[in-house]
This record gives C-alpha cells, structure tokens and sequence, in this order.
C-alpha cells in the first residue's frame, strides 16, 4: 500500500506544470545632454547585475534618447546557456558590448522615458521570467520631441522598477520640491500599473536589487 502511495505522489509530480523561477532584467540608461556624463555608471551596474544572474535568466540594456520605443536602442541582451562555460563567455561578450557603448555615447537632444519603459515591458514579458526588474539609471527628467505622444498607462504588474543613481538637476537646488515631485510622480504612475518602485541613489549600496 504505502509503495502504491509513493508512486501515486511521483506520479502526480512528474505532471505538475514546471514553475520557473529565472530573473529578467531591463537596464535603461539615460543619454539625454543633463545626465550624459553619468553614463559611464551604466558598465558598474551592468557588471553587478552579471555577476548575480545565472542561467536561464536574461539581461538587455538599451539607451533613453529622443524616441525609445524601439529595439534600435538596445545595446546588448543575452540570455544565458545552461552551460557554465558558455554563460560566462555570454557575460563577457555582454559587458564588452556595454563598455563600447559608454565610449560611443553622445547625447541626446530629449528623454523619452516612458517609451523606454514600454520597450522594456515588452521585452521582458517576451522572455516569461518569473521575475522582472527594470532598473533606470537617469534623472527621472522627461522631454519629449514635438509629436511623441506617452500619456498612456503602463502595466506594471509583476515588475520591480529601480530608479538609479537619479541626480539633482540644476533647478532642483533652487526648488528641492521639483525633485521630490518627479519622483512622487513616476512612483504613481509604476504603483498604478501594478508595479513596485523603489530609489537607489547610493550605487555602493546595491545589495537590495536581483
């Protein structure tokens, strides 16, 4: 009796649908002309965020400029092999790519955050990962081009959104008030969607994230 039992429960195990439990992270970097000489912190975070992913989970990091809403401007993605050798091999061609980028970078006239946001959801919803991180290296300071409409919603749900390294702007030091409004504001907007947002300006200090 109890073996019939034991082979009803591996039954039942070997049909139960498989859980994944891999990590999907979106990196967006900031080109616009006030934060362009920030970038150069894009190759530490990418570096921290290689260093914790394993395989199966998958990685991009695209560029915030004048209309990102488009694949264009993803710098690299990977996901990565099962075999610890190709993985690692995947992650060096990885941040290679990243490190060319900084030294190409050239500023962008306007900041399209929120196209760059839609571009990562996409992605990430592509790639099915169980868990999903957008981090955001920029200083959370909207422009849109003429034309370029972004009063949409934004479905959040199932995605950590991570405002990084979100400098003060010049007029910030006159009005603090504009700085903590522009966070309020994409908190808002990430918690509407579903999302959980949090601010880490302290790069030294990444610990909570993936």
């Amino acid at each position: 009796m109890k073996r019939l039992l034991l082979l009803g429960v591996i039954a039942l195990g070997a049909c139960s649908p498989h859980v994944s439990h891999n990590t999907g992270v979106y990196l967006l970097v900031d080109t616009s002309g006030s934060y362009n000489r920030q970038v150069n912190k894009a190759q530490q975070i990418t570096l921290y965020a290689l260093s914790r992913l394993q395989s199966s989970d998958s990685i991009a990091v695209a560029r915030i400029d004048t209309g990102s809403f488009t694949e264009k401007d993803i710098i690299a993605k990977a996901t990565f092999d099962d075999r610890p050798s190709t993985a690692n091999q995947q992650k060096r061609a990885f941040a290679t790519r990243v490190e060319k980028f900084i030294g190409d970078s050239s500023p962008a006239p306007y900041t399209d955050i929120t196209g760059g946001l839609l571009q990562a959801i996409e992605f990430l919803n592509e790639k099915n990962t169980s868990r999903k991180e957008i981090l955001i290296l920029s200083d959370m300071k909207e422009e849109l081009a003429k034309g370029y409409v972004r009063d949409i919603p934004l479905d959040f749900k199932g995605f950590d959104v991570v405002a990084l390294n979100v400098t003060k702007l010049r007029s910030d030091n006159f009005d603090p008030r504009q700085y903590l409004t522009r966070l309020d504001e994409w908190r808002v907007k990430v918690e509407k969607g579903g999302g959980h947002w949090r601010v880490v300006n302290d790069l030294d200090r990444m610990d909570g994230i993936l």
